[in-house]
């Protein structure tokens, strides 16, 4: 197999460990926007130092970055600030898995934003695999006690997630694609460490304005944070990694191999249990993203 499929399944088994750390912290001791911050702020230095090595180590040169990188940038940045945001509030309103289930929307959404952004075709497979998506979503939108379907919070949480990460999926990769460089460990972490330092900066700002306290918090919590920061990382160069050696589409189709390690964790750690309808709208899910991947 090709390096950049082995290299997403390792982003996400990083990213699903994240999850489950920030869903610890929001249960217990932070905000939703602490609880996403803590992915920038403890993660950041640490790319930007790797980064730095890499470049000292290996003799290349800081590369030159035009207007168009830094639009990619900026749009994948917020995207994926706004996308963790929702995925963190989503864990109060529902289950664990169905929560990840929900952010796994972005597959489609990703696809969709590509034909969009980067040009990036969609097959008559990529459309029946929306298709059957949406119906798992519509499943999945029923709140387990009732009530509005499309219009409930955790609907409006998951959806939201999955549209956000796929504009900052096509972002990241747009700005990859912008670096003059034949190394892909350069175009990817050059990409990442002005992307994490920038979304630093972004949620500091705002936490301060109006969430005032939040950021000694999220300090005080440096044991769970700081492991939230490190598979963050480990989670985004991969993550990056794929996406400067393919497109967007294709990483975050093999990326839903996150879904076993999902709902791993949500049986056997958070004790969590899905209901029948819950089970069915995930099953539809899943189908849609093997038709994508067939499509791909």
């Amino acid at each position: 197999m090709a390096l950049w499929i082995y290299v997403s399944v390792f982003a996400a088994f990083m990213q699903n460990l994240r999850f489950m750390l920030q869903k610890h912290l929001k249960a217990t001791k932070l905000s939703t926007g602490g609880a996403t911050f803590s992915r920038f702020l403890f993660s950041s230095p640490f790319i930007a130092l790797t980064v730095w090595g890499y470049l000292f180590v290996t003799g290349n040169s800081f590369p030159a970055l035009n207007a168009t990188f830094w639009g990619h940038a900026l749009s994948g940045g917020i995207g994926q600030i706004l996308a963790t945001a929702c995925v963190v509030a989503l864990f109060a309103e529902r289950n664990f898995a169905v929560g990840i289930v929900f952010k796994k929307t972005e597959v489609v959404l990703t696809a969709l934003m590509g034909l969009i952004v980067l040009g990036e075709g969609i097959s008559s497979l990529g459309v029946l695999a929306i298709a059957i998506g949406f119906i798992g979503v519509v499943l999945l939108s029923d709140p387990p006690k009732g009530g509005a379907r499309f219009f409930n919070k955790a609907a409006g949480f998951g959806l939201g997630s999955g549209l956000f990460f796929g504009v900052s999926a096509v972002g990241y990769r747009g700005a990859a694609l912008q670096i003059d460089s034949a190394d892909v460990i350069v175009r990817a972490g050059v990409t990442l460490a002005i992307v994490t330092a920038y979304q630093t900066l972004i949620m500091a700002a705002w936490l301060a304005w109006r969430d005032k306290g939040e950021i000694g918090r999220v300090v005080a919590s440096w044991r769970v944070s700081s492991m939230v920061g490190v598979t963050s990382m480990c989670g985004s160069f991969g993550w990056f990694t794929a996406f400067a050696l393919q497109n967007a589409a294709y990483v975050k189709a093999v990326g839903q191999v996150e879904l076993v390690f999902t709902f791993l964790a949500s049986y056997f750690i958070f004790k969590e249990r899905s209901t029948s309808k819950e089970l069915a709208g995930i099953a539809l899910i899943v189908i849609s993203i093997l038709v994508l991947v067939a499509a791909l």
